[in-house]
């Protein structure tokens, strides 16, 4: 059985259809140590890789999981939605063999860590307020981050006519800060510091309860683990 070279290089989970196309032509991956076309086809014996990396098919599913669970490093530009109408949406990006979705949002112009699944079930798990999922952030701004910034990002703001949860804020550099919330409004940090007259110029996320961002390149994802799935929620029983 054959593969479509770029479907077989975001099966790895080392980058997206998209961007696989980009490496192809390129000309960045070799087939059996021959540099690929656009348009190759792979069978289950071919050695690819890229750059002189060698890649490896992954299963979709870790042992006997019923669902998908993968971590993904959201680049710039893309929209989480699973609208295939909307060029450039995060389904269509991933290209995965299954039928997934993402579980929150991440705005278009932001990166860093997203989750999605094929499991319906759990998302409101995750997103429920009450349960206070954490996800932290890396922000840079536009200005030099104050002590008297921190401080208010980390009192509360009044967002979509209601007051932020206290977070956690901390300084990392002149521009640029940590924060941790609880809660996912929509653009909430960007309106936060908007509030003190910041604007966000980079904003990555890098954590989302115990699962990290950890070395996942923009564009590349991985399946989740057993221990993560167990320590995001707890209470499933079955994956």
């Amino acid at each position: 059985m054959t593969t479509r070279l770029n479907k077989y290089i975001a099966e790895t989970g080392f980058c997206s259809r998209r961007e696989a196309d980009r490496l192809i032509a390129a000309r960045r991956v070799t087939v059996n140590g021959q540099p690929a076309g656009t348009g190759a086809v792979v069978g289950g014996d071919d050695q690819v890789q890229v750059d002189g990396q060698p890649l490896r098919l992954r299963s979709a599913r870790a042992g006997k999981r019923k669902h998908v669970y993968i971590a993904l490093n959201k680049p710039v530009g893309i929209t989480c939605t699973t609208e295939s109408s909307v060029k450039g949406n995060i389904v269509d990006f991933v290209g995965h063999q299954e039928r997934i979705f993402p579980v929150g949002r991440l705005d278009k112009e932001s990166e860093g860590l997203i989750l999605l699944t094929s499991n319906g079930d759990i998302v409101n798990q995750i997103l429920r307020a009450e349960n206070r999922h954490e996800k932290e952030y890396l922000v840079a701004v536009n200005k030099p981050v104050t002590d008297e910034f921190l401080r208010g990002m980390a009192r509360g703001v009044r967002v979509h006519g209601q007051m932020t949860l206290p977070c956690r804020v901390g300084k990392i550099a002149k521009f640029g800060f940590r924060i941790t919330l609880t809660q996912g409004l929509n653009r909430q940090i960007r309106l936060m510091a908007a509030a003190f007259e910041y604007r966000v110029t980079q904003l990555r996320r890098v954590r989302i309860d115990n699962i990290k961002l950890g070395a996942l390149k923009p564009g590349q994802w991985r399946n989740l683990s057993e221990q993560e799935l167990r320590g995001l929620l707890p209470q499933q029983q079955e994956w």
